[in-house]
């Protein structure tokens, strides 16, 4: 008899952008499986999270890319001005202070960033 094996259904990664596109404040915005999301390079880690403010659901850049503050300290949502930890994704100020962003498993491998987004 003859044993069949199903494929693998781990997790998928997804490229984002080459790893040196992420310099400064410079973010990268993606859509995987319907899902908006951003990745960006702050103190030398990549971080990614899913587009999306937990305060009403929407976006939150105000240009394609743009996500963080004047000061680039925190990513700021554009509709109302809450304020995220870069590190976490916790909202310091704002409507939703308390509440986070929806971090992804991102990863740099061989000078590209890669994120996994889970369907819904």
């Amino acid at each position: 008899m003859t044993e069949r094996f199903q494929p693998s259904t781990g997790p998928v990664w997804h490229r984002v952008c080459d790893g040196p596109e992420l310099t400064g404040s410079q973010c990268r915005e993606f859509v995987i499986a319907d899902t908006p999301g951003f990745a960006f390079r702050h103190q030398g880690q990549v971080y990614a999270f899913i587009n999306r403010c937990p305060h009403l659901g929407i976006e939150l850049n105000w240009l394609p890319d743009r996500f963080f503050d004047r000061e680039q300290t925190f990513i700021q949502c554009s509709t109302h001005g809450a304020l995220f930890l870069p590190q976490t994704g916790h909202c310091v100020a704002g409507p939703c202070a308390g509440e986070h962003l929806t971090a992804l498993p991102v990863r740099e491998q061989n000078g590209v960033v890669e994120v996994q987004v889970s369907p819904d």
